[in-house]
């Protein structure tokens, strides 16, 4: 069990109870490696890590983790960043940028969008092919759509990095980990990368239930199953925790980053587009990226969702994206808020659920 010790950083005295509810995780055994940060009407007000990377090997601010979908707007900010140069339209024909693909009416907004039909990759394949890009892009290219694109919803768990990945490279010429690099984490100042980007600060993900592998990824035959079980390896801590994983571009669910980094980004956003000064999306595609695209039942989460263009939007006008195992970044427009949650502990999502209520106690008091 991680001593209270053990949480170092910063909390304004506004902020104590976050510190507090944050100490309380490791003191009950529930969080074992995290980090928390919230930035407030622009000034980053809670930064604190705790717990170690792995062997005991201490948390520091620099420790990167393996956030899952928390990096799927991260994906979307690439490809916006093309649509706002004017080299790419949201309502083009994807098979106009990417020739292989089916020519069957999908959209640059249907794939920003989870309205593509390609929720799962159509060939089974080895955790051996998360380093095979042109293998996962042409399965996908040749995929027939499971609904009519635009019409219904259903989360693109492993597909939507590949699919905007591809669109990028294909208009732009850059893998998208580079791009991220050099257009989105380099100008923002901002720790995270499709992979490790060779780090040796990284944290080992760890199972918080040893059946979070089995229960996390339904029953088999469902969508969900489908969708997350194909290629196989992204519940395997040894693919993880080693070079497959950290040494190959899987936009939709291998950004590693830190706490700060997240909401940093969600800061950029509330502030239309710009981060220290540097505009990376004008102030009408960063709001483009907030509107609600599509408003229903997700047929993969199976509960209703307001998809955004890589965000999901909730009835309180927040918006932003969790990850598989409790990792999360949002913010909240009303309270020039922004937070980012990162964790090695696979687990649910009640942890964010008790630092989201502390931060809101003080935010909305």
């Amino acid at each position: 069990m991680a001593a209270m010790s053990q949480v170092t950083g910063h909390a304004d005295a506004d902020f104590t109870s976050v510190r507090e509810v944050f100490e309380r995780l490791f003191a009950d055994g529930r969080e074992t490696g995290a980090g928390i940060a919230v930035v407030h009407q622009g000034r980053l007000v809670v930064d604190l890590v705790g717990g170690s990377r792995a062997d005991g090997q201490p948390w520091t601010p620099r420790t990167v983790v393996a956030v899952y979908s928390t990096g799927k707007p991260f994906a979307a900010a690439c490809l916006m960043i093309l649509v706002d140069r004017g080299l790419v339209g949201l309502d083009d024909p994807v098979h106009r940028h990417w020739p292989e693909f089916a020519d069957d009416g999908t959209t640059v907004r249907h794939v920003l969008a989870h309205t593509a039909g390609r929720p799962a990759f159509p060939t089974p394949r080895p955790s051996a092919a998360w380093a095979d890009w042109p293998t996962l892009v042409a399965d996908l290219a040749g995929a027939t759509p499971m609904w009519t694109p635009g019409t219904t919803a259903a989360e693109h768990a492993l597909t939507y990095g590949h699919l905007i990945g591809e669109l990028v490279r294909r208009v732009d010429g850059r893998p998208i980990g580079r791009f991220l690099a050099e257009e989105v984490a380099g100008p923002w100042r901002l720790d995270l990368a499709f992979g490790s980007g060779g780090r040796q600060d990284v944290a080992d993900l760890v199972f918080g239930d040893p059946e979070w592998p089995t229960t996390s990824v339904g029953e088999p035959g469902s969508l969900r199953h489908r969708a997350l079980a194909n290629p196989d390896g992204c519940r395997d801590l040894a693919v993880l925790n080693g070079p497959l994983w950290r040494d190959n571009d899987v936009p939709a669910v291998n950004m590693h980053t830190t706490a700060s980094a997240v909401a940093r980004f969600y800061a950029g956003m509330l502030a239309g587009g710009v981060l220290d000064g540097h505009q990376m999306l004008s102030a009408e595609t960063a709001a483009e990226m907030t509107r609600v695209q599509h408003d229903g039942t997700d047929q993969l989460l199976d509960r209703p969702v307001k998809w955004a263009l890589g965000f999901q939007i909730d009835d309180d006008g927040s918006f932003g994206h969790g990850g598989i195992g409790g990792s999360c970044g949002y913010a909240l427009p009303s309270a020039g808020l922004a937070v980012g949650f990162v964790t090695r502990r696979l687990a649910d999502f009640d942890r964010l659920d008790e630092l989201d209520a502390a931060v809101m106690g003080v935010v909305q008091a």
